[in-house]
């Protein structure tokens, strides 16, 4: 019982403040509502693709390191650059998505 009453309460405090400011969001807004989302999407989507690419990327080096022990001197450097290339395309997502949202 006090778990559930403490639970209505604790979200009635989070989310009035929020209730009661939608006015003056609305009347800040420019009308960038979609835009927002899409930017946030294509960000989310922009992160996911990306570490999913680092982590194969990553398996493969790690798992040709083992195989091979001697080789993981040539292995490493080509790895770094690859997860640096990688990372490079969800920071130009990133960019993007951010000069959308100032249009």
């Amino acid at each position: 019982m006090f778990n559930k009453l403490f639970s209505v309460i604790a979200l009635l405090v989070v989310f009035a403040p929020a209730a009661f400011a939608e006015e003056a969001v609305a009347a800040a807004s420019n009308g960038n509502g979609l835009a927002a989302i899409a930017a946030g999407l294509a960000i989310g989507i922009a992160a996911l693709g990306g570490a999913l690419g680092q982590g194969k990327a990553a398996a493969a080096a790690l798992e040709g390191m083992s195989r091979n022990p001697a080789a993981s001197g040539k292995l490493l450097v080509p790895m770094i650059i690859s997860l640096a290339l990688i990372e490079s395309l969800v920071l130009l997502a990133f960019v993007i998505a951010f000069v959308k949202i100032q249009i």
